[in-house]
């Protein structure tokens, strides 16, 4: 049932450009210091921007905006109306970045300097505070339907569309949150990193589907499948996400090769290696405590104790684990009457181009 990547890129390209003048124009509204920050996060202003930028797509792959504009199709309704959806769910991504990098101190985003780095932390989070209120004016605010944001479906879709919106930000900062509470701890249980997984990356994702759907015009029973199949996604997207931040290659994750063992990020490898029980596990857990040297020798002896210990084989199957639950709901969906095949095929592209992504 795998669809090539080809037509996985495509979707992306599709969803980038049917989305991206509402994601100006709503980023547009803000101002000063605020707006600077905003147009260098999405990629459109600054040193790096632009065509001749290392990464053509500075603005991030549009993965969100894709799912949700395939879910509104997927149930039968017009990806247009889906759109207000798409650019809810990439402000939310986007603010969820900037809150991130001032928080993990990551200098790097998209093959160059992340928004505090250029701004300052106290006017990234300030662009990340309006870009959260932006979202709910997409959803319906004043002046949302001039804009092409309140036409998709009345006042039950947008109460429906807000509530699924601000239960998806809480879990955000509960997984935020709890992502910074691991770092004071020398090692966590798998089952309170994979919550930590579930409300960080999968609620948004699930939260993209859910407002697709919603927005398409899809039954009670349609907008909870998608919504579980964007949960699973999610699952699978961050635990790739998490290998590639050990054994990723630098030119094209844009991050500096070891990131997140040098940060000491309790990541799903580290952590299911120190759950092995194995020698080289604890191994892991001793040298972990130590801080990060002056090169990427130590970075690389921890990345074969991870290895070693089964943190990488774990991660690897437990991926494709969630790739395959949210695949059967994609066949549980298009059993379903209503279901449009084509769209379906096109959610199934964009998991084997998240699950096998190299960035």
């Amino acid at each position: 049932m795998w669809s090539d990547g080809a037509r996985a890129e495509s979707v992306l390209a599709g969803a980038a450009a049917a989305c991206d003048a509402q994601l100006r124009y709503w980023a547009g509204q803000l101002t000063g210091t605020v707006g600077q920050v905003a147009a260098h996060q999405f990629g459109w202003s600054g040193a790096g921007a632009g065509p001749g930028a290392a990464d053509p797509r500075q603005g991030g792959k549009k993965v969100r905006a894709a799912l949700a504009l395939s879910c509104a199709r997927a149930v039968g309704g017009d990806p247009q109306r889906a759109v207000p959806a798409a650019v809810v769910v990439e402000l939310v991504h986007n603010l969820s970045l900037l809150y991130d990098d001032v928080l993990d101190g990551d200098a790097v985003r998209r093959h160059r300097a992340a928004a505090w780095e250029v701004f300052g932390p106290a006017a990234a989070t300030r662009s990340a505070d309006a870009l959260l209120l932006l979202a709910f004016e997409v959803l319906g605010g004043p002046g949302a339907e001039a804009a092409g944001g309140a036409q998709a479906g009345g006042e039950a879709v947008a109460e429906a569309a807000s509530k699924a919106l601000l239960d998806t930000l809480i879990q955000l900062a509960v997984g935020e949150g709890l992502d910074v509470l691991f770092e004071a701890e020398p090692r966590i249980g798998l089952s309170e990193c994979l919550e930590m997984v579930s409300g960080k990356t999968a609620s948004l994702i699930s939260c993209a589907c859910r407002l697709g759907a919603l927005h398409g015009g899809g039954g009670p029973e349609q907008v909870e499948l998608l919504a579980a199949f964007g949960h699973d996604l999610g699952m699978a997207f961050q635990l790739v996400d998490d290998l590639l931040g050990i054994w990723g290659d630098e030119a094209r994750t844009g991050k500096p090769v070891f990131a997140d063992l040098r940060a000491r990020k309790l990541s799903v490898p580290v952590v299911a290696a120190m759950a092995s029980g194995t020698a080289a596990g604890e191994e892991l857990a001793r040298r972990y405590t130590a801080p990060a040297g002056p090169d990427r020798s130590g970075e690389a002896e921890l990345a074969g104790l991870v290895e070693e210990a089964g943190g990488r084989r774990w991660t690897q199957e437990r991926a494709a684990g969630y790739a395959d639950a949210a695949r059967d709901r994609l066949r549980s969906l298009a059993e379903r009457s209503g279901a449009v095949p084509e769209a379906v095929e096109d959610l199934d592209a964009l998991c084997g181009l998240i699950v096998n992504r190299s960035h």
